[in-house]
Formats: C-alpha cells, sequence, structure tokens
C-alpha cells in the first residue's frame, strides 16, 4: 500500500500527529441536533453527494414532505456536478425513489448565506408556508449553515443534519484526506470572521477548538482560509 510521506498512515487517511486536533474541528462543526420532522428539507450544494444521501433518506422517513437541493457549481464541484449541484442532487434523489413534484431546485446559490436565502425566495413564490427546516449540509458545515440561517431566516426554526458517517468514513468517502483537512479549517475560521462581517449570528468557540485550529494552519492546511 502506498504510503503518505508526512506520517506512517495510508494515503487516504489522516495523518496520525494532526489527528486529534482534527477530531476536534470535526466535532465542534457536529450540532448534534435531534431530528424531528420540519416543513422542509434544504439540501445546501457541494462537492458532497453525502447530502443528497441524507435528504433523501430523511424524507423516505417521514421528515419532510419538500426538498429543496440549492447549489449552483464551484471550482471545487464543477467537474464533479457539471450540470450544477442541486440538478444533480435532484437526480440522485428521484433516481432512489423521491417523486419529482416533491423537490424543488434552485440552481444560482453559490454561497451559503444565497443558498438559504434564495430557497426561502423560491419557497414563498410556492406558497409553502414554512415555520422550521432541515438544513443537510457537509458534517463540517452545520455550524456555519446554523449561524447563517438564524441571521437571514431567524423566524424559523432550524434542525441540522449531515449524512451520518465518521470521520475515517467520510475522508474514505471524499477521497482526499488533506482536502478534508483544509476545509475543516476553513470552515472553523469562518465562523468567527462570518460573524464578525455580519453575515451570520456569533457561535461560541472552546479554547480547544481555537488551539486545534492554531495548529494545523501552522502545519500548512490553509488553501481554504479567507
Amino acid at each position: 500500500m502506498l504510503m503518505n510521506r508526512h506520517a506512517a498512515a495510508p494515503v487516504d487517511a489522516i495523518p496520525d500527529d494532526i489527528r486529534a486536533d482534527v477530531e476536534t474541528l470535526w466535532r465542534y462543526h457536529d450540532m448534534h441536533h435531534e431530528l424531528r420532522p420540519c416543513d422542509v428539507g434544504i439540501g445546501l450544494g457541494s462537492h458532497d453527494l453525502g447530502v443528497a444521501v441524507i435528504a433523501t433518506r430523511l424524507f423516505h422517513e417521514g421528515l419532510f414532505p419538500w426538498i429543496v437541493f440549492t447549489g449552483a457549481n464551484a471550482p471545487t464541484t464543477v467537474e464533479r456536478f457539471p450540470r450544477g449541484e442541486a440538478v444533480h442532487y435532484r437526480e440522485h434523489a428521484i433516481e432512489q425513489g423521491v417523486p419529482a413534484e416533491s423537490i424543488l431546485v434552485e440552481p444560482r446559490a453559490t454561497n451559503t448565506a444565497e443558498n438559504l436565502e434564495y430557497s426561502r425566495q423560491l419557497l414563498g413564490e410556492r406558497g409553502i408556508a414554512v415555520k422550521s427546516v432541515l438544513i443537510m449540509s457537509r458534517p463540517y458545515q452545520q455550524r456555519r449553515a446554523y449561524a447563517t440561517c438564524k441571521l437571514i431566516w431567524p423566524e424559523v426554526d432550524v434542525v441540522c443534519a449531515s449524512n451520518p458517517l465518521d470521520l475515517d468514513d467520510y475522508v474514505s468517502s471524499i477521497g482526499d484526506p488533506r482536502r478534508v483537512v483544509n476545509m475543516l479549517v476553513g470552515d472553523t475560521q469562518r465562523i468567527e470572521v462570518y460573524a464578525e462581517r455580519g453575515f451570520a449570528i456569533p457561535q461560541e468557540m472552546p479554547d480547544e477548538v481555537q488551539v486545534a485550529f492554531g495548529r494545523l494552519v501552522a502545519v500548512g492546511y490553509t488553501t481554504r482560509l479567507i
């Protein structure tokens, strides 16, 4: 098996010398919400098909009668989802038995704020009353999605969920541990920066998370920093 020169671990694994810090960030971004029925499920577009997977599963479990898939393309997704993130998510859900008429597609959004604002507009245009939303995202996007939604759409009750994979299984599903760590680091920075810029409500960040973030930045996980 090929080995990563950074540490004695398979190339598709988190290196042992940063594992504890990565796990700290991974736990921080999981909101640990108890799932409950909501008026609509919103799947946030990304490179991760797991968003469509969990949306499909929760629809079949009866947690919401409508799904909005939202997302255009980004440099990190255009190769995998050339017709747009939301469009590909919709196709997956239909293949898995979700009725096409239960899915709304929002194909313009290029960031989390737009995901939520454009979804709200689309639901309003369709006359769908919304008092609660179940937002589905990448695992490390949960906290940022929650904080953004509470600012943009404060009147709704928000529940967050992701495809329930542990860290190693998630890394294996993406196939690129360095990319996952960089994304975790970037989303951790955005929790504070976006609140400071008025894009999201503030979220508490424990000292251990700040320390783990700083160590990962110091060893070069910086490609997703603002």
